[in-house]
């Protein structure tokens, strides 16, 4: 299945994301929406975005507590859910999902 039309966020709000994501983790990083926000039948829900990394991250936890409560605040309060993809962080069915079904910020 393929998300193009599907995704429940503005503009700005995709801006935000990405600015947000690439001042954390270097030009480098990419991230993906995936969850909820690609189901145009649904309403409100938090935001889930796969951050992929090519070199291992010191600390995760906090990176990924520091990069949800910083985008938290540019998307005015919703409540965001960051699962990192990193060398050294390990991987689970959620990841799966979030790579196949994720679309690319």
């Amino acid at each position: 299945m393929h998300y193009n039309q599907g995704m429940r966020l503005s503009p700005e709000h995709i801006k935000a994301i990405r600015e947000v994501v690439r001042r954390e983790c270097g030009p480098g990083a990419r991230v993906r929406l995936f969850g909820s926000r690609l189901d145009n039948a649904r309403r409100g829900g938090d935001v889930d975005v796969l951050v992929e990394l090519d070199e291992p991250v010191e600390r995760p936890a906090v990176l990924s507590a520091r990069l949800s409560a910083r985008l938290s605040r540019r998307l005015e309060g919703r409540a965001v859910d960051v699962l990192l993809s990193a060398p050294n962080v390990a991987r689970g069915p959620v990841h799966r999902i979030a790579e196949k079904e994720g679309q690319l910020l």
